[in-house]
């Protein structure tokens, strides 16, 4: 009986994968900005004014509703605010 060579087929891998973790690091940098915003808010100033008013009746005898009085005006800033 004559027996055949054997026929040698190429090798099938079964490949069994693991997985090991490695850490990676990853950086996130985080700025932090303190804004300042100007506002433009009214500030009030207030300039006192004294008038001086001189009433002149006028002469004795004369009828007091047809006196006109006479206004002279003075102005002067007494300065600070209000």
């Amino acid at each position: 009986m004559y027996s055949c060579p054997p026929v040698i087929c190429p090798p099938q891998y079964c490949v069994h994968d693991c997985f090991i973790p490695r850490m990676v690091p990853y950086i996130h940098p985080v700025v932090h900005v303190m804004r300042q915003n100007i506002v433009n808010v009214p500030q009030h100033f207030y300039q006192p004014m004294v008038r001086n008013v001189v009433f002149d009746p006028g002469c004795p005898g004369y009828d007091p509703r047809r006196v006109q009085p006479q206004v002279v005006e003075t102005a002067r800033f007494t300065g600070g605010r209000g």
